[in-house]
């Protein structure tokens, strides 16, 4: 499905109304397959921000003096209308960011349905006030929130921030990424339509130097959730400390998939080569590394090659597409620039390459790729590629696996293969990660998401995720 008529969004949402910005600049939104103009929304600016915060500060008193269970019911009907939109969403998606229509049905528009329906269950699994000797242990809402989200999963990345964040009793000013900013209008919609209180959510669509700085300095922000780049987070984290502000951060990865040599190799390495291409491989999570026995490389390689030729790269809206286009030019050059680096640098390339794909000279598309004989110090090895291209390294031992799983710096996820699951689990203990799949375990949306070391630090999703938006007060009796 791919849009014929441009999509102009000219207003932020702000104390429950459609606002005019501050000003009259926009920014554009570009169809990844087209590379056509697909929509423009507001280029927003500090002083919409504060105007942002402003009304989510003015609706804390009211929207925190509700019950969790009320606050939850409220997350369970905007999970609904989202599931009604969903098809509506998906298209959006899919048209800005690649993702295949299908995939985009159930991922991309599923999830956030998903996350905020959810928040009806978890209520009853957090601990809103216990007795410690003489004390009685309060859980309270932080306060105001300031939601900063990335393109590559544009609604789910929103809704594990706001729905765990408005179940806790907290406001929320949104800014999501310029580059896939579409869907959370429609979010912003429907919480118009359900009858939201107003201030309670907020949207300010603009750039991170300028919506997202402004968010990360206001001290009417009480607390920042950041999901995105490393380097971003950092500076986030930076612009945040002048007010004293905690920070969640969900950065980068580099995720090893260790094939032990007991494992089901052609069970594992499929599965593999599929959980580093999800989102044409714009996953912070994906396992870009697969990690095999160095005796069980040559079949690894035929195995490889076999899978990557069922691999059909296309347009988004082709029912047979697996992989889209990339999300920008700048991201379709940078991971390019990769692939030609990890030749340079002496990789074996498998399959791929640098060069357009055949037949598809408009659009943001990439080969999907793979290096063989990669070395742990290769660049590709270390660095966050965000496309769909794979290293498969080569060890001896165990012991070296592991060392090598956790020789980089980040700590996202991780993923261990082996017809002895309890194997597994012993390898899978030893990884310094957030989350780890045991023989293809599927992602599981209930279970704490999120990193150590230059991944970050917070954790999303579950119970877990609402933890972070609530804060500690001890009454002593």
């Amino acid at each position: 499905m791919t849009t014929t008529t441009e999509i102009g969004r000219s207003q932020i949402y702000i104390g429950g109304a459609w606002t005019d910005p501050s000003t009259d600049e926009t920014i554009e939104v570009i169809n990844a397959t087209t590379e056509t103009v697909m929509g423009r929304i507001p280029a927003g600016t500090a002083a919409d921000v504060d105007a942002a915060v402003a009304a989510a500060n003015a609706a804390s008193e009211g929207w925190r003096a509700l019950t969790p269970s009320d606050r939850a019911a409220i997350c369970t009907g905007i999970g609904a209308r989202l599931q009604d939109r969903a098809e509506e969403i998906a298209a959006l998606i899919s048209q800005e960011l690649g993702s295949p229509l299908e995939q985009a049905l159930m991922i991309q528009a599923g999830l956030p349905a998903i996350t905020f329906m959810s928040m009806e269950h978890l209520v009853e699994h957090i601990p809103w006030e216990q007795t410690i000797g003489n004390s009685l242990i309060v859980r309270e809402p932080i306060g105001t929130v300031g939601a900063i989200t990335p393109w590559n999963y544009p609604l789910h990345q929103v809704a594990a921030k706001v729905a765990p964040a408005m179940l806790a009793g907290c406001t929320v000013v949104l800014k999501p990424s310029e580059v896939t900013p579409l869907s959370a209008f429609v979010l912003a919609e429907i919480m118009d339509e359900i009858g939201v209180p107003a201030g309670v959510f907020n949207l300010v669509t603009g750039t991170g130097p300028v919506v997202g700085e402004a968010i990360a300095a206001h001290p009417g922000i009480d607390m920042v959730s950041f999901t995105g780049s490393t380097g971003a987070g950092r500076r986030v984290s930076e612009v945040a400390a002048a007010t004293v502000k905690p920070v969640t951060l969900e950065l980068g990865g580099k995720s090893a998939n260790v094939i032990l040599d007991d494992a089901d190799l052609e069970r594992a390495v499929v599965d593999g080569i599929e959980k580093c291409f999800i989102n044409s491989g714009q996953t912070c999570s994906a396992l870009t590394r697969m990690l095999v026995p160095r005796s069980s490389l040559p079949t690894v390689e035929v195995i490889v090659q076999a899978a990557i030729a069922q691999v059909k790269v296309g347009d988004p809206g082709d029912p047979e597409t697996d992989l889209g286009p990339l999300v920008s030019g700048i991201q379709r050059d940078r991971v390019r620039e990769f692939i030609e680096a990890g030749v340079e640098e002496g990789a074996k390339l498998l399959c791929g390459g640098s060069a357009a794909p055949e037949g598809l000279d408009h659009g943001y598309f990439v080969r999907p790729t793979v290096f063989s004989e990669v070395t742990p110090g290769m660049r590709i090895a270390q660095e966050e590629i965000f496309g769909p291209v794979l290293s498969i390294l080569a060890y001896d031992d165990e012991d070296e696996a592991v060392a090598i799983a956790n020789g980089t710096q980040y700590g996202l996820a991780g993923g261990v293969w082996s017809g002895d699951e309890e194997r597994a689990k012993a390898v899978a203990r030893r990884m310094d990660t957030g989350q780890v799949e045991i023989n293809g375990g599927v992602f599981n949306p209930l279970a704490p998401f999120g990193g150590r070391k230059m991944s970050g630090h917070g954790r999303e999703l579950g119970p877990y995720g609402i933890e972070d938006y609530l804060t500690l007060k001890s009454l002593q009796l």
